[in-house]
């Protein structure tokens, strides 16, 4: 009678839970001496038999078969051109993204994926794109782009700070400078206070009050007179006219 009783329940069953508790009953019972040896492995065999129906029935919920995730599978980023994106990144990193002093660490492509990072900065106060966008705009793979980063941050120049949501798709991390040097750049516009200081390059100093100059020193000196000395020295020319004057009408006479 249990035999026969738990054979239709077993073949009854629609889940894996009802059949575990089945198989639970069968081997208390066996251990009860209510079904013999040879029962209860057929009845183990037939409980064995229907899981595997159960289990092929069962489709997974949400996820398609063969992924092991909801969210759609990244595609490959490529340039349409590949000389466009040198020519982009070669352009980015040689515009100055950053000091001489720390852009020396970095490749090109390193420096490219800095410079959107440091326009993000001194655009918004923090650079909030996700990676495919730097890579794209550096002209980048995404791969490169993250390995600057990281580089970056191993320096101590910036901080990246993690957004991530469980159950769902996480946020683009928040990348922040804080490298002093790297940010006074940033605030004078990617420019270097050594020519200010040092003046410009390849142009000739000038010097309003230059020495060197004997027509200058001849103003200068009659500047520099006083107004009884300028007088003395109008009289005396003045005298030497009237002398010169003089001599002639005698002459004429």
């Amino acid at each position: 009678m249990f035999h026969a009783t738990m054979r239709s329940a077993i073949e009854g069953a629609r889940t894996l839970a009802q059949l575990d508790d089945l198989s639970r009953k069968i081997w208390q019972a066996h251990a009860a001496e209510t079904v013999t040896d040879t029962e209860a492995q057929g009845l183990a065999e037939t409980l064995h038999t229907r899981r595997n129906a159960v289990r092929e029935a069962v489709a997974p919920v949400g996820i398609p078969l063969g992924r092991v995730t909801l969210f759609p599978a990244k595609r490959l980023q490529r340039a349409p051109e590949r000389s466009v994106a040198i020519e982009r990144r070669r352009r980015l990193a040689f515009s100055g993204p950053m000091p001489p002093a720390l852009g020396s660490r970095f490749t090109t492509g390193q420096l490219s994926v800095l410079r959107i990072v440091g326009d993000e900065m001194a655009r918004n106060g923090a650079c909030g794109l996700c990676i495919d966008a730097i890579a794209a705009r550096a002209g980048v793979c995404r791969r490169l782009a993250q390995a600057a980063i990281r580089l970056a941050e191993g320096d101590g120049l910036l901080t990246i700070q993690e957004r991530r949501h469980q159950g769902r798709k996480s946020d683009p991390n928040v990348v922040r400078i804080i490298s002093r040097e790297w940010l006074a750049w940033l605030r004078r516009g990617g420019r270097s206070a050594a020519p200010a200081l040092w003046g410009s390059i390849g142009c000739k100093p000038i010097h309003p009050t230059d020495r060197g100059d004997p027509q200058r020193q001849v103003v200068d000196a009659e500047s520099k007179k006083g107004c009884r000395q300028a007088a003395g020295d109008l009289d005396r020319s003045g005298q030497l006219r009237i002398r010169a004057g003089g001599g002639g009408v005698r002459a004429m006479r």
